[in-house]
């Protein structure tokens, strides 16, 4: 048998977790060019920030882990410069932090974003079925909350993950808090308490800062564990283009400033129009979420026009309403759809009359 070969009594792989982004997807089976869609599948900001062309020596020499990354870095999140470990992505940390812990019991929500069940379930860890932050915290070593969540938008207050952290950390266990959504409000964000035990904090610079493609984040962590973190991550992590353009985002407030503005608009006037069409939302300045039962029809038909969308399977949840929490087993478990910004008028005015001829009931 070659070394490639897979014995017949193999168990098959589980299937790889989707993602929003999967354009490619789209147009192999609605057969439109690329350049005919409008793609509202992710939570990226469609205008992103406008790198300036990297100077010579970042694409040529090998990515300088002593250049000043950590120290712009530790500025714009306001944490100590020895509690951040920069990274190719969250995605690197989320694969590699389960390999750190002590196999254990870990909570993470049934619609969240999806890599990090299978992160942990590979290496051992035992999933333990948990809703959200509406049925409390779970009896676990280690919780993972994304705040606010993709793709349900829902958000626990900073008091609330306080509680959690303390909880988990006496027993030894920790709280990982994805935070790729917050740059846009940061209300609730865990970023002043990072480096104490039982925390880490997850930050992208994909999402507000749409720039995902130079695949570059954070993850602010207690020193011992962020040497342990950064040994498995290895050397060169984040390219020397890459490292350029995040300084030079993080450096940019007056960007920034303007941008909060501009995302909390458009994600208020998303929520309005898809109000107008009777559609259930509900937002963060970056994408909108919505649970029900006609969302695979909707996905489709939408898909039919070039507008491209994320779907969800049903899953259960529990959100809230006026003030209250809905018992699990009152709120019935429906897929649902989440939709992104439209970079520019043409898109706002597509996805109006994609709407337009959508049942609602």
């Amino acid at each position: 048998m070659s070394v490639s070969a897979i014995p017949a009594t193999a168990s098959p792989a589980p299937p790889a977790p989707r993602h929003g982004g999967n354009l490619g997807e789209a147009i192999a089976r609605y057969g439109r060019a690329r350049e005919d869609w409008l793609d509202l599948s992710t939570g990226i900001n469609p205008l992103g920030y406008p790198v300036p062309m990297p100077p010579p020596e970042a694409w040529r020499d090998l990515p300088d882990a002593f250049d000043d990354l950590i120290d712009v870095a530790a500025e714009y999140y306001g944490v100590p410069a020895n509690a951040v470990v920069p990274c190719a992505g969250s995605q690197a940390v989320i694969r590699a932090i389960p390999t750190l812990l002590r196999p254990g019991r870990v909570a993470v929500a049934s619609l969240t974003y999806s890599e990090y069940a299978p992160a942990f379930a590979r290496v051992g860890h035992t999933l333990v079925p948990w809703t959200g932050p509406e049925a409390g915290l779970p009896d676990v070593d280690y919780l993972v909350w994304v705040n606010p969540d993709n793709p349900t938008t829902r958000h626990v207050s900073r008091e609330t993950l306080s509680s959690w952290q303390a909880s988990l950390a006496e027993r030894g266990g920790m709280l990982i808090v994805d935070e790729a959504f917050a740059d846009a409000s940061s209300a609730a964000s865990m970023t002043s308490q990072v480096g104490q035990d039982g925390l880490v904090v997850l930050r992208s610079v994909g999402k507000f800062f749409g720039l995902a493609g130079i695949r570059a984040g954070f993850a602010l962590c207690p020193p011992t564990f962020g040497a342990r973190l950064s040994q498995t991550l290895g050397a060169w992590t984040v390219s020397g283009p890459a490292r350029f353009a995040v300084r030079t985002a993080l450096r940019d407030t007056a960007w920034q400033i303007a941008t909060r503005e501009r995302l909390q608009h458009d994600g208020e006037r998303l929520l309005a129009l898809l109000g107008r069409h009777g559609w259930p939302a509900q937002g963060t300045p970056l994408f909108a979420w919505t649970p029900h039962s006609l969302a695979p029809v909707w996905h489709e038909k939408l898909a039919a026009q070039g507008i491209w969308t994320r779907l969800f399977d049903a899953r259960h949840i529990v959100l809230p309403t006026a003030g209250t929490a809905i018992a699990t087993a009152a709120m019935p478990s429906l897929p649902s759809l989440r939709l992104g910004l439209p970079a520019h008028e043409a898109g706002w005015e597509r996805l109006a009359d994609g709407l337009a001829d959508l049942p609602v009931s």
